[in-house]
């Protein structure tokens, strides 16, 4: 049997590649970082609460292509302020038969493609839902008005 020999070289260099695809391997496949949290209702958004309404509010549920649920929460939102609201986020809080909470959505019903809420103007809104846990209690969930943005 020949006598093989490494040179130190060899060994540094194998050393370097396995330490590079075990970095490589946990940025990857590591720990993936924790969402921030989502923006929370500041005290000018809290004292502008009042001059918002929701009216209208209704449920309604279809079946999708692929056999799920849709659940949509239609509504209106009133701006009875003197503010222009750029974005205003709901918190739909679902809960079971027991009346415990089950599953917490959020939903814009103000911003993006609706554009701001100008004072004293009404827009309709749709909250689709399919993702909604089968133990829902079929009963229409809390929203609670949860981030406010004035322009």
């Amino acid at each position: 049997m020949p006598d093989v020999k490494i040179s130190p070289a060899s060994i540094v260099v194998g050393l370097a590649g396995v330490l590079i695809l075990g970095v490589f391997g946990w940025l990857t496949f590591g720990p993936a970082p924790a969402a921030p949290p989502p923006p929370r209702l500041t005290q000018e958004g809290k004292a502008y609460l009042s001059s918002l309404a929701l009216s209208n509010v209704h449920m309604q549920a279809a079946e999708s292509y692929v056999n799920s649920r849709l659940v949509e929460i239609l509504g209106e939102i009133s701006n009875k302020g003197s503010r222009t609201v750029k974005v205003a986020e709901v918190t739909c809080v679902f809960s079971d038969y027991s009346g415990v909470e089950i599953a917490r959505e959020r939903a814009f019903v103000v911003g993006g493609r609706t554009g701001s809420l100008a004072p004293g103007e009404t827009k309709s809104f749709r909250l689709p839902f399919d993702t909604i846990p089968e133990n829902w209690n079929q009963a229409m969930p809390t929203l609670i008005i949860a981030q406010l943005q004035f322009e």
